[in-house]
């Protein structure tokens, strides 16, 4: 596999495209009005403690108060029968130094812990943790323990002996003793400015600000495969290099400076693929499609054969359809970073062999994402169930909003559904007021069907009530909105 990042940057975004194989795979958008804040650390204060919910809402300095649950108040694996319940452990107008581990998404606010910890290229530390650990997606046990056997070797080098803990992070595999020693030194260097300025800092403010995106892609991003790193930014460029030399020296050969006249993105068909992602079909390359539908509670993917006849038989035609559909759904996962619960209704198979193979490709795709992904199995439905770590504000949520004229729905109502609401508006009205006459003002489609198919119905209304009924087109009202005007 071969890989690419392409990094455009303006003065009011950074957006980040992952490329593998020549196809999109991941995008990050990150405005500069409202930049993404998972991993800073705050000084806060706590204004309301909920012990029905055990929780408390904390002021950390954004327009909605961050949220904290009980569990991320206590030291980690603490048995539930030894939990003291919140209203114990936090009072209101107590100050708390806090993380971000969600940001705020919808109306929800962001999600907070006090089990902080910060990140480098190959180390995570955790000041408050007392065992260090390797990252479960380095599976080599040879390599788990050489690296085990590094750390007890840095630790045992530095002049004072080390609080807290350390998690290798996937990409520590095949480093050497030397990369671990300088990262485990900028980290407790680093750590010792946040600790200082958790005393000084006033009450809600950032006391530790997470690297840029341009920057923390660089660092969270950069693995086996990626073999190019081009930026459209000469002085974001200049920077980048600046930290791949101090942090990173084995990745400053494959940053590149683009100074092309054709926009980055339109490199690989960005643009078009992030247009493509806001949309709610998929085509699939057989002639099959995917319907994704995002909704407050889960998201629900569904699989159709479409175009797709397939040469044999109707059951091998429903398996070659699902296996491209299972390799799709893993890219647009991470491609429109749906979170949450998600549901997938692939076409019915027969062959338990056949479901079996749809799975294992799904669950071989899906081991590419950073984000932990959980499938739990085929249920009795035929339905296949699976959980993503939601972090961040979906592709979706980012650069749209819902649509003023549906409120988010996705339909609207018939002419003849508001025509007939109009009817009975009039009647309302004529128990209520008994005005002389009345005006309609509505859309073009609705007037229309008004004076054409509803005409014989209008008629029946003005001579039960006994009023005229006038109609006036507004060529600025959606199709749903109309107004009665009494005269």
């Amino acid at each position: 596999m071969s890989g690419e990042v392409l990094i455009n940057l303006t003065p009011m975004e950074t957006r980040v495209a992952v490329v593998e194989n020549g196809v999109l795979q991941e995008a990050f958008i990150e405005r500069s009005r409202r930049r993404g804040i998972v991993g800073n650390i705050y000084r806060g204060k706590v204004v309301r403690v909920l012990p029905g919910m055990q929780a408390a809402f904390i002021d950390i300095g954004l327009e909605r108060a961050a949220f904290i649950h009980v569990h991320e108040v206590l030291a980690p694996n603490t048995p539930s029968e030894e939990q003291a319940p919140i209203n114990q452990l936090l009072q209101e107008g107590q100050p708390l130094v806090v993380q971000v581990t969600k940001d705020p998404i919808g109306s929800k606010g962001a999600r907070l812990t006090t089990h902080l910890s910060v990140p480098s290229r190959y180390l995570v530390y955790m000041p408050d943790s007392p065992h260090d650990g390797v990252s479960q997606r380095i599976e080599d046990e040879t390599e788990r323990e050489r690296l085990r056997e590094l750390m007890r070797e840095c630790r045992a080098a530095q002049e004072q002996e080390v609080a807290g803990g350390f998690i290798l992070r996937t990409a520590a595999e095949g480093i050497t003793r030397e990369e671990l020693q300088a990262d485990m030194y900028f980290l407790l260097r680093l750590w010792r400015k946040v600790s200082e300025r958790k005393l000084t800092a006033a009450v809600p403010s950032v006391i530790y600000d997470d690297l840029p995106l341009f920057i923390r892609t660089l660092r969270d991003v950069m693995r086996d495969g990626i073999e190019r790193v081009r930026i459209d930014s000469r002085e974001n460029y200049l920077a980048l290099m600046e930290f791949a030399n101090e942090f990173m020296p084995n990745t400053a050969p494959s940053i590149e400076y683009y100074p092309g006249e054709r926009p980055i993105f339109d490199l690989y068909s960005v643009e078009d693929e992030i247009q493509k992602a806001l949309g709610r079909k998929v085509q699939l390359k057989s002639g099959g499609y995917l319907v994704i539908d995002p909704t407050e509670a889960m998201a629900t993917i569904d699989v159709n054969t479409g175009g797709y006849v397939g040469h044999r038989n109707l059951e091998e035609t429903i398996f070659k359809t699902n296996l491209e559909a299972a390799t799709a759904i893993a890219r647009q996962l991470r491609l429109r970073n749906l979170g949450g619960i998600i549901i997938i209704d692939f076409i019915d198979m027969e062959d338990k062999e056949h479901q079996r193979q749809v799975l294992r490709v799904l669950e071989k795709s899906l081991e590419r994402d950073h984000a932990k992904t959980k499938c739990t199995g085929v249920t009795e439905l035929g339905l296949v169930q699976l959980t993503r770590k939601r972090t961040r504000e979906s592709l979706e949520q980012i650069l749209c909003e819902p649509c003023p004229v549906c409120s988010g729905r996705g339909t609207l109502k018939t002419p003849e559904t508001v025509c007939y609401e109009i009817f009975r508006e009039i009647l309302r009205e004529e128990r209520a007021y008994g005005p002389e006459t009345y005006r309609v003002l509505a859309s073009q489609a609705v007037v229309d069907r008004l004076l054409d198919e509803e005409s014989a119905a209008v008629a029946d209304l003005e001579s039960f009530i006994g009023k005229t009924i006038r109609f006036q087109v507004e060529a600025h009202y959606s199709q749903e909105q109309y107004d009665i005007v009494l005269m």
